[in-house]
């Protein structure tokens, strides 16, 4: 965890402001802010091919990466490519919404990838995780992912209003915290969530053990 933490910093705020802080002169704005996002780009896609999250998590990543570079390439300048960041926030947040109001939390597809890549039946963990007594809690975690695109776009627009697209440098390392106490956050109830399985699992096994008991004293 605290290698991912350093690595995040490095690549997702350290290399973008030094590109940032020494291209605006020979650059601009634009390009330079443009040349920031870089680092960024290569390590997302770099965690993508370590992790193998070739499945709806992974669909998921490419889905964004792509999205979020075609717009950044057609934004044309440094303001309009920092607003369409927030615009896609948002966008974001309204996806996973969607997946609340339509019963298909996003959370819980990627708990049935990540059991998969533990071995685990995509049809069986996605039948457990939609469980009556669990499937709330992907419900929940997926609304806490939505109140984090929520909040971070809504911080990120304020910090826009303040610093400009000068103080782009503190725009980083404010949305950087922002993102590792969201990170963290979700990491725990992810593990809460987890926890309300194991829990759900034993209670089934019991209960099977109890009425096998019940039957065969019959």
């Amino acid at each position: 965890m605290k290698k991912l933490m350093t690595l995040d910093l490095v690549f997702y705020t350290i290399l973008p402001f030094i590109v940032w802080n020494y291209g605006r002169e020979p650059f601009g704005d634009y390009y330079a802010m443009l040349l920031s996002t870089v680092p960024g780009f290569i390590y997302t896609i770099y965690r993508f091919i370590l992790e193998r999250q070739f499945n709806i998590g992974g669909l998921f990543i490419i889905f964004s990466l792509f999205l979020s570079t075609t717009v950044k390439l057609l934004s044309g300048n440094a303001e309009n490519l920092l607003w369409n960041g927030v615009y896609l926030g948002y966008f974001y947040a309204a996806i996973y919404l969607l997946s609340i109001l339509l019963r298909k939390p996003l959370a819980l597809y990627f708990a049935v990838d990540f059991a998969y890549l533990q071995g685990q039946p995509r049809e069986q963990s996605k039948a457990l995780f939609s469980s009556k007594g669990i499937f709330k809690w992907y419900q929940m975690l997926t609304g806490l992912i939505v109140f984090r695109g929520i909040f971070q776009s809504t911080l990120k627009a304020l910090l826009i209003y303040s610093y400009g697209v000068d103080g782009y440098g503190h725009i980083l390392i404010y949305m950087q915290v922002s993102g590792w106490f969201f990170g963290a956050l979700i990491t725990g109830a992810s593990f809460f969530v987890y926890s309300k399985v194991k829990q759900y699992i034993k209670e089934q096994y019991v209960e099977s053990t109890e009425t096998e008991q019940a039957d065969g004293a019959s």
